[in-house]
């Protein structure tokens, strides 16, 4: 069972002024890893807070894995991508290119989304859109494989 943050990023959620389903469907999906959701926040979409979670999730609470929800689009407050290239220490780009090139059967709004994905330490980190179907659809096109990719950054056996 992995270990797994999941970190909304959005300044309406986390007011309060609009209830987060994109967090809790990015939840549900994850059980199927198998993973186990140890974190869970709302958080607005503040650089310095955004950073400060990732580095929290990875190097205190040695999770596996964290998802972010939110924050990779184009407007001035989209912040998450830059936060996590801040914190990562190796990129992982096939992950959200895999994304991108499955959603775009679905919307060509696809090719809108800056996410990216890194390690820092042994773990995972994972941008997913704010929109529910496009983070459905993000997590369960690269569901499959986390769990080789997992299993590498823990240093555990592979083929």
């Amino acid at each position: 069972m992995y270990k797994v943050a999941v970190l909304t990023i959005s300044d309406k959620c986390s007011q309060g002024k609009r209830e987060d389903e994109t967090g809790r469907i990015a939840q549900e999906i994850i059980k199927k890893l198998p993973g186990e959701v140890v974190k869970y926040e709302i958080i607005p979409d503040e650089p310095a807070t955004i950073k400060a979670r990732l580095i929290d999730y990875c190097d205190n609470l040695k999770v596996d894995l964290v998802l972010t929800d939110g924050g990779t689009g184009f407007t001035v407050r989209d912040n998450t991508p830059e936060a996590t290239k801040a914190v990562i220490e190796k990129e992982v780009p096939g992950i959200p290119e895999a994304m991108r090139v499955a959603c775009l059967a679905s919307t060509k709004r696809a090719m809108l989304s800056r996410a990216v994905s890194g390690i820092r330490g042994r773990t995972l980190i994972v941008n997913l859109p704010g929109s529910t179907r496009g983070a459905r659809e993000s997590l369960e096109a690269i569901l499959e494989g986390l769990p080789h990719g997992l299993d590498m950054i823990a240093g555990k056996e592979h083929r």
